[in-house]
């Protein structure tokens, strides 16, 4: 099987080489595009009804405007008792807490993974970019781990998710190089810390918030054949990139490929500082290599592009929320 990944095209390493390759090229002074604000729409508007491809490409700040927030009144609703005997203040942190015993840490784990995987988003942002993409020629690169876009309706085949998925489990050691579906276990195990559903099946907190931060002993995951599992997230050379991940990494190679030359929209939206050779990167190096693409970047404070593609590019500052819902208005979708 490994074989037949590696005869592939590897989307995922060719594009953080071309990014790396193209960082000498560009000055360290960065641009924050030309014309105000309103231009700029308009001209992003233009782009999404002409182009012949686009490829988005998302990071964090993406859920975070459809309100998917790691802290404050979501993480105090649905983590109070985690924050009252443990003192975590967010998800991230909780991530990588050193519970006591495997009941509590996997009690922590099927909350995390229900509450970002499993439910709908408070914002319909995802639903809204689908408006924009919906019945064109485009592809998805996403460095978040939630499956938002999917939930949203988009086209399976048309996402990458590099960096895993809330939604999968793998062995600890990763040798086996399979994942497994993990909602069914998360059902259970939120029914098992006495969340309650509603109507519609979505968990919440029992008014009389009397929920339990472990899991009976024989709830803990394991593998078929009885193996530890962790999450399929990267964070070391254990992480598993399972059929399904080359699959899409062979799609995203080819879709570039397929569009090359042509008059691309490169759609980076909510992409930060930690990992920009994935999407940001690369995404100026296919920019600066074609002179009919065009690099968008919609980002709170951090809009911005390198000088020598500043003719080629839109920067807009704002939340991501509304700037997609600008744009769904103009287009009148």
């Amino acid at each position: 099987m490994n074989r037949l990944f590696h005869q592939r095209p590897d989307g995922y390493q060719q594009t953080i080489q071309k990014g790396l390759n193209a960082l000498r090229s560009f000055g360290s002074a960065p641009s924050f595009g030309t014309g105000n604000r309103e231009a700029q729409l308009q001209r992003l508007k233009t782009e999404l009804e002409t182009a012949d491809a686009i490829v988005i490409g998302a990071g964090a700040g993406l859920s975070t405007a459809a309100g998917l927030t790691y802290s404050g009144e979501r993480f105090e609703r649905c983590f109070f008792d985690f924050k009252e005997h443990f003192g975590i203040t967010d998800l991230y942190s909780g991530g990588f807490y050193p519970f006591p015993d495997e009941e509590t840490r996997w009690a922590w784990w099927a909350r995390h993974i229900y509450f970002n995987r499993y439910i709908d988003p408070p914002r319909p942002v995802y639903r809204d970019l689908l408006k924009l993409v919906q019945g064109k020629n485009y592809f998805v690169i996403t460095t978040n781990v939630d499956h938002q876009f999917q939930r949203a309706g988009f086209d399976k085949s048309r996402l990458f998710y590099t960096q895993g998925d809330y939604g999968l489990f793998q062995s600890v050691h990763g040798r086996d190089k399979k994942t497994y579906d993990n909602e069914a276990w998360v059902r259970k195990a939120m029914a098992a810390q006495r969340f309650l559903p509603d109507e519609n099946g979505v968990f919440h907190v029992p008014k009389d918030r009397q929920i339990s931060m472990r899991l009976p002993g024989g709830l803990i995951p394991r593998t078929p054949k009885g193996e530890a599992v962790t999450m399929n997230l990267r964070s070391d050379d254990s992480f598993v990139e399972d059929e399904g991940w080359h699959t899409a990494s062979a799609n995203y190679a080819a879709f570039l490929a397929g569009n090359a030359g042509k008059h691309v929209l490169y759609l980076e939206i909510g992409v930060g500082a930690n990992t920009p050779v994935i999407i940001k990167y690369p995404f100026w190096a296919m920019t600066l290599e074609n002179e009919r693409a065009v690099y968008a970047c919609l980002n709170y404070e951090e809009s911005f592009c390198p000088k020598q593609i500043e003719k080629q590019s839109i920067c807009l500052d704002g939340d991501a929320g509304e700037l997609v819902k600008a744009l769904v208005q103009r287009l009148r979708l």
